[in-house]
């Protein structure tokens, strides 16, 4: 951790009512083709240059939260470079390894004039894909001349992270348990620290578009998009799916870059039901596209004939290690298999689905949005609280909010998003 200054800034010299969060993949040179023999990591010149570059875009924004994936933190030299100049702009760093020596991770920088870090935790999920997160408790410095006295609680908690890429259908279970391990470190974080009301935000490269399951389990948990808030995106937009933030090493675009947020409220699903329904979600998906393209489920079932017998789906699940029992492994098979014969017939799944499938929950996709905007549910508190609605996001390159990746950008093969004006709202609870 690099921390120009740990003293606690004061908010009287700083006054303002919002805040600012980016997110950005910045490419580790380490994976960085340059052609088909040679990586950026190998020419200092060129990694050297494109981070220069990639710090002055960051420092004009100023923004207050900064959350970096693929970090080269194996690199002193550009671990010093970072530290050094956002230091001294009044960041205060911290970095975070993945696993196993894999050379790239984490950086998170908070500027300290507006925020105050009380806390920074650790998650390691030690899992194949040796991915971490980082949780911030940070208190916001800021000043309402209208509840000068008011006891306000203005905290919040800050998530960096980066998940696994989908290689195939089965990473995509992966993938929920990375945010579920996320969710419930955020729990037991919450019941630890007697954190009655805070907002959460989650910045991060999630590898997964807002189709995927992972969005949707986000959703289900009361988190909202803030890009798709920002700009009145809902699912049913056919301008929603325009946007894009990444161009792959497939050559393949599409948006996997999310600033999520979650205002004190009631949750609409309990974390554990929420995730189940998420892994059944993904399921039905897979052995849907199984169905029609009559081929085996990879790296997840043994099919005899076309069927799935119990045994062969509860082997599968298991050996995927999603943090389920025994007992939600048979009440998933038992929503699979309503008939009781113990064969999951895939030449018939998609009637099943029909009868079966069911919505994450019940929630007006626009009711979520407003109610997580300006939140009107009150629950047993002595303190006032702040929440944050959503004035503006945007994407950089600009080109990219219109599905079109330039062919001159070289920051990263990742776009830069930014959410601006997070303006405070104080209420009481």
């Amino acid at each position: 951790m690099h921390a120009p200054n740990q003293e606690q800034p004061s908010p009287s010299l700083n006054c303002f009512d919002s805040i600012t969060s980016t997110t950005f993949n910045i490419l580790a040179p380490i994976y960085k083709r340059l052609n088909s023999e040679s990586l950026e990591s190998e020419h200092r010149e060129c990694w050297l240059g494109r981070n220069k570059r990639i710090l002055d875009q960051l420092l004009h924004l100023e923004s207050s939260i900064v959350c970096l994936q693929e970090f080269w933190v194996g690199n002193e030299e550009l671990v010093n470079m970072y530290e050094k100049r956002l230091g001294d702009a009044g960041y205060a760093t911290y970095k975070l390894a993945r696993t196993n020596n894999r050379g790239d991770g984490l950086l998170t920088a908070v500027y300290q004039q507006h925020l105050h870090v009380l806390d920074y935790r650790q998650l390691l999920f030690n899992d194949f894909g040796d991915r971490v997160a980082q949780l911030l408790h940070v208190k916001l410095l800021v000043h309402h001349p209208e509840h000068e006295t008011a006891k306000i609680q203005k905290e919040a908690l800050v998530v960096n992270t980066h998940l696994m890429f989908p290689h195939d259908s089965s990473y995509s279970f992966h993938r929920l348990k990375q945010v579920y391990k996320i969710l419930q470190n955020i729990e037991s974080y919450i019941d630890e620290c007697r954190l009655l009301h805070v907002p959460i935000i989650l910045c991060g490269d999630w590898n997964g578009s807002r189709k995927g399951h992972v969005y949707k389990f986000l959703q289900s948990q009361g988190f909202i998009s803030s890009y798709d808030v920002a700009h009145r995106y809902n699912n049913s937009d056919e301008n929603s799916n325009k946007w894009i933030s990444h161009r792959n090493h497939r050559g393949n675009v599409c948006g996997v870059d999310f600033v999520w947020l979650r205002n004190p409220r009631l949750w609409p699903t309990p974390l554990k039901k929420g995730y189940m329904e998420a892994i059944f979600g993904n399921l039905v998906q897979i052995l849907l596209k199984v169905s029609k393209e009559g081929s085996d489920p990879p790296n997840l079932f043994e099919c005899d004939g076309g069927n799935i017998t119990y045994s062969q789906f509860s082997e599968g699940l298991t050996k995927l290690g999603l943090c389920v029992s025994d007992m939600e492994i048979k009440q998933l098979w038992e929503k699979l298999d309503p008939d009781r014969d113990g064969l999951v017939e895939l030449s018939g799944f998609d009637e099943l689905t029909q009868r079966q499938q069911t919505p994450l929950h019940q929630e007006d996709e626009n009711e979520q949005i407003g109610a997580a905007m300006n939140p009107t549910v009150k629950v047993p508190s002595v303190k006032s609280t702040i929440s944050f609605n959503i004035e503006r996001a945007m994407l950089y390159p600009p080109e990219v909010e219109k599905g079109i990746w330039p062919e001159g950008y070289s920051l990263s093969d990742h776009a830069l998003l930014s959410w601006f004006k997070f303006h405070l709202l104080v209420h009481p609870f």
